[in-house]
């Protein structure tokens, strides 16, 4: 017997396919806990970027599969769908579209059953509580303290949750009472779809400082290299031209060559050296006759 497919869920399906095939770039993203004010506020926020596209995982599965033949790799995409998924279809390059997507987030926080996004570490240092059951629920939660000053202090940083694990009621009570807001409202990236290739969100979150300083370290170590070897560049032919300078200038000093340029410093170490030895030889030359050499010499 054969399923029936309403006219609505084709027209869905085409509808998929049709924006996958019109967009270059399609994102899965995950707005599980996501309030509606906010999601119409990011709405807004992307409007003229970015198309937001809601619909049942089965129908975006199948529409995947009636394209496996046109996109590569889109099949692959079938086993990536996270809480409550919708897909965003966009010309936006997709690190650019991340970092927009970072922008219209906001922190919350922690509630029973959700997923940590990250390690989620209690700090070691004092803490607002006073001595009392807060001690013993600290305790069940593997975190040392001791009293400090009438308030309870946590000796080391705790792992109290492991990126990926769920998060229980005890320990997102403690987050809560501690003021540590771990979890984020907003679209968050699952993985971004371009050309084939399926960019994961590790590789799409870049922090831009460190990506500058990255830049910066290799254009340092590239010049340190070319300079090193010899090789002439519009950005190394200064300083090799001021290397080769300093060192003719040291291989004619150390022969004893005379040349325009180091006859000062030849004149200069013969003064020196004669002084020496006036030292060494007292009353053969006298201040007379040492200003009478540096004068011929000048």
């Amino acid at each position: 017997m054969k399923a029936h497919v309403t006219e609505a869920k084709k027209n869905e399906v085409a509808d998929i396919k049709r924006l996958i095939k019109e967009y270059p770039v399609m994102v899965i993203v995950n707005m599980e806990n996501l309030p509606a004010r906010n999601l119409l506020k990011i709405k807004n926020s992307l409007r003229g970027k970015v198309i937001i596209k809601y619909s049942k995982k089965r129908l975006m599965k199948i529409a995947f599969d009636q394209l496996k033949d046109e996109k590569k790799n889109i099949v692959n995409l079938k086993e990536k769908f996270k809480g409550v998924p919708a897909l965003l279809f966009t010309k936006e390059n997709p690190f650019s579209l991340q970092k927009l997507l970072n922008k219209n987030k906001s922190s919350t926080a922690a509630k029973a059953g959700q997923i940590a996004p990250y390690d989620l570490i209690v700090p070691a240092g004092p803490t607002p509580f006073t001595p009392g059951p807060m001690i013993g629920e600290l305790g069940i939660l593997g975190i040392k303290t001791k009293v400090e000053g009438g308030k309870i202090s946590i000796l080391s940083d705790k792992i109290l949750v492991e990126k990926d694990k769920e998060i229980s009621f005890k320990a997102a009570e403690l987050l809560t009472k501690l003021g540590i807001e771990p979890m984020e409202i907003g679209l968050n990236l699952v993985v971004a779809y371009q050309d084939g290739e399926i960019l994961i969100k590790e590789v799409l979150d870049i922090d831009e400082k460190v990506y500058l300083q990255n830049i910066i370290k290799a254009y340092c170590d590239s010049i340190a290299l070319a300079t090193s070897i010899g090789y002439p560049t519009k950005e190394t032919i200064e300083i090799l031209i001021k290397q080769a300078y300093i060192q003719a200038k040291s291989v004619s000093k150390v022969s004893g060559m005379l040349t325009s340029e180091i006859a000062s410093e030849h004149i200069t170490q013969a003064e020196r050296e004669m002084i020496a030895l006036k030292e060494k030889i007292p009353g053969k030359i006298d201040a007379q006759d040492s200003q009478k050499v540096g004068g011929d010499n000048s």
